[in-house]
């Protein structure tokens, strides 16, 4: 049921890491953050299937990395145009996109610029233009990408991500994290970082037609809760669905979350 794959498409544009799992007849696209730049999907089949396993019955689910060699100044919009460069390759028309964070900007883009490509949209701890809040976190992580300070990117995006008690309790998981798996070049993180700097799709989120849910944490410290609200009022007939007390790491700390967008998607 599991059915993991790792696959990677040779796009015209570069190569692209993908996994995919499940056996539904449903489709799901995942779009992960900005902790792509960090470690791309490449591998991880098998994690994500049993960690998602609770879909994998009536999903078939993709998760989509950027592109392997990122160019200086891309944008979440030319990073959408590659998303669906890679959907195209693999047949996927009209089908569920759930986007996280950064994922949540490339898809809004997505949907924006190719409509035929999205049935339900999931906009999760996102937002539509910068805010100083998370340009503050944005200008911390590069700084320490460039002095090659990934545990100190990890610790800080963990603290801000989770409720305090979660977070006291992974503290020790992610300090021997940050202590392994540092990547050899930070060039696609600060890349990646930069395009969430720089992204601002408020004035064009009126044109996504699909039916749109919207979550987002109270306690968010990265985007802010108010980022998710404001992107609810300029997509029409949207939905809001807030977690009270939960901060941008909720789409792991609240358990009904993936019941959440299974029962969108149906």
């Amino acid at each position: 049921m599991l059915n993991a794959k790792n696959g990677r498409l040779h796009l015209a544009v570069g190569n692209m890491d993908y996994v995919r799992f499940g056996a539904g007849e449903k489709v799901l696209v995942m779009i992960p953050g900005v902790g792509d730049g960090l470690k791309t999907v490449k591998g991880t089949a098998l994690p994500f299937a049993i960690l998602y396993r609770s879909m994998a019955k009536d999903f078939t689910v993709y998760m989509f990395s950027r592109r392997a060699e990122l160019p200086a100044h891309m944008t979440t919009r030319e990073m959408a145009e590659d998303l669906n460069l890679a959907m195209e390759a693999l047949g996927l028309t009209g089908v569920s996109v759930l986007g996280v964070s950064q994922g949540g900007m490339i898809a809004q883009w997505l949907a924006i610029d190719h409509p035929e490509r999205v049935a339900r949209l999931i906009l999760t701890v996102t937002l539509a233009r910068p805010n100083p809040t998370m340009l503050k976190s944005i200008e911390l992580w590069s700084d320490m990408a460039r002095r090659g300070d990934y545990k100190g990117i990890m610790l800080d995006t963990a603290e801000k991500s989770y409720t305090p008690e979660r977070f006291r309790k992974e503290k020790l998981a992610y300090d021997l994290l940050g202590s392994v798996g540092k990547p050899r070049s930070f060039d696609r993180f600060l890349t990646q970082a930069e395009a969430c700097a720089a992204h601002n799709a408020w004035e064009e989120l009126p044109r996504i037609q699909c039916p749109t849910l919207i979550i987002g944490g109270t306690k968010d410290a990265i985007v802010t809760g108010a980022a998710s609200e404001e992107i609810a009022e300029r997509i029409p007939g949207s939905r809001l669905y807030m977690y009270e007390g939960l901060s941008h790491g909720l789409y792991e700390e609240a358990p009904d979350f993936l019941q959440r967008v299974m029962d969108f998607c149906s």
